[in-house]
This record gives structure tokens, sequence and C-alpha cells, in this order.
């Protein structure tokens, strides 16, 4: 069975929108690095903010859930 005869199901419809996000993360991701590395002090401060910088939608959703749930 060939690749596209698998994805005749309901998929199909969503390929075009599966990096619809990637640039919004990308943005995210580069403004996060921004303000995080403008804080830090020292080599590792750097290297924290970076890590810090991609998992910044984790934070976001963590403080969100925190304000709207106390």
């Amino acid at each position: 069975m060939k690749k596209e005869e698998k994805c005749e199901c309901h998929c199909r419809k969503w390929h075009h929108h599966k990096n619809a996000g990637s640039g919004i993360y990308g943005l995210g991701f580069i403004g996060a690095a921004v303000f995080y590395i403008s804080n830090a002090v020292g080599f590792w401060g750097v290297i924290l903010a970076i890590l810090k910088a991609l998992v910044w939608p984790a934070f976001l959703v963590y403080y969100l859930l925190r304000f709207l749930l106390l």
C-alpha cells in the first residue's frame, strides 16, 4: 500500500497547516532569548537563558494557569 493511500483519511486536509505555528514559535523564541539573555549574568546565565527561551511556552502556560486558578 502506498503512503498516499494510507493518508486518504481526515488527516489529508491538515497537511498544509502542519508548520503554521513554527513562525510564531520562532518569533517567540527570539523575543524570549532577548529577554532572558538581557537579564543573564555570566556565561552559564546565558546558557540557561537560551534553554529557557527554548521552552518559553511551558513557562507561559504555567503562569497563565497559576494566575487563572488562584
